[in-house]
């Protein structure tokens, strides 16, 4: 039982980092994008481009990790049982 909590908790942290990895390196490299934008070619914007689809990403890649699999997953599922096994038992 503690080994299975001890997979899942670890499991989870390596999401997190990984997601937080990815938010990281998005700022980073379109912060970077901006300014050679900006220094190079000032009045013509193509930096957004990137930045707006890589976006989608942080953002696909942010719903997995904090809203996908706790509604109405596995993580969702097995509160639920917990509920209903504790309110047979009262």
């Amino acid at each position: 039982m503690q080994d299975d909590e001890y997979k899942r908790a670890r499991k989870r942290v390596e999401e997190l980092k990984g997601f937080y990895i990815h938010l990281s390196v998005f700022i980073i490299v379109n912060f970077t994008l901006f300014l050679i934008n900006l220094l190079s070619s000032p009045g013509i914007w193509w930096f957004y481009w990137i930045t707006a689809f890589w976006g989608i990403g942080v953002i696909w890649h942010a719903f997995g990790v904090f809203i996908g699999d706790r509604l109405l997953g596995k993580e969702w599922e097995e509160k639920k049982i917990k509920e209903y096994l504790e309110k047979k038992r009262k």
